[in-house]
């Protein structure tokens, strides 16, 4: 079982990996001091569990527990808090469970077959890793972390080792290289460019443009993007062809 502690007090962080780490089950095990940590570590690795503190800076555990259920198939979420008020809300959002601090390690286990049961019940699909339409990508400005679904990304621009990810209320730069999201993305994005990775179902057209082709996209403002020459082809194809899965938001 994979599993990911969120907690940004080092001492209760440095606890629930030690106890989690006894446990058979879990036989992968990451830390994160905050939400914008836990989804990076989400995005790279994936995640059967997430064990969760609720009083946080930034987004909060029942915030970033709200996120996570919009994944196909989310991670089982367990809190753990110093505070009994929120088990009601906790348990309104599915929380498998919920452990008050300091925690017992007869709980934890408790909590751990809890969700090893209900993983043995259900089978798993494959949506629910990081690379599926409902990855958020948390993009960092001036102390403020903003989430931007994969869904809402028309077009991807490259900037060095950095992208910018384009939708229809602004752009974002975001600390991964064009490549890395040209192979995650893959199902429903294409790079048509040395510069440029589209949303196919953002597609409207094609042009051309003297010896050139361009992609039209629709959005908040039509946009047209260069197509290199070799991929002119797979661009026809994928948009005949598919997959082709984006939905149509106007």
């Amino acid at each position: 079982m994979r599993v990911l502690a969120v907690d940004d007090e080092q001492p209760a962080l440095d606890e629930l990996l030690y106890l989690l780490r006894a446990e058979p089950a879990v036989t992968e095990l990451h830390g994160a001091a905050d939400a914008t940590g836990a989804l990076r570590i989400l995005r790279a690795h994936g995640a059967d569990a997430v064990f969760l503190d609720i009083n946080m800076p930034g987004l909060d555990g029942m915030e970033l527990a709200g996120v996570l259920a919009e994944f196909v198939n989310p991670p089982a979420i367990v809190f753990v808090t110093a505070h009994e008020d929120h088990a009601v809300a906790a348990f309104d959002l599915g929380a498998v469970d919920y452990l008050l601090k300091p925690v017992r390690r007869q709980r934890l286990a408790a909590a751990v077959r809890r969700i090893a049961e209900r993983r043995a019940r259900t089978e798993p699909d494959p949506g629910s890793e990081p690379g599926g339409s409902h990855e958020v990508i948390p993009v960092e400005l001036g102390g403020v972390t903003t989430l931007v679904h994969r869904s809402q990304v028309n077009w991807v621009e490259a900037e060095g080792d950095y992208a910018r990810l384009h939708t229809d209320t602004g752009s974002h730069l975001v600390r991964i290289p064009l490549s890395a999201l040209q192979e995650r993305w893959r199902d429903d994005f294409l790079r048509v460019h040395r510069s440029y990775l589209v949303a196919l179902g953002r597609v409207t057209g094609l042009r051309t443009v003297g010896s050139g082709t361009l992609v039209c996209l629709r959005g908040a403002q039509r946009v047209e993007l260069p197509v290199s020459r070799r991929q002119v082809r797979e661009l026809k194809q994928r948009l005949v062809h598919g997959p082709h899965p984006s939905p149509d938001r106007r």
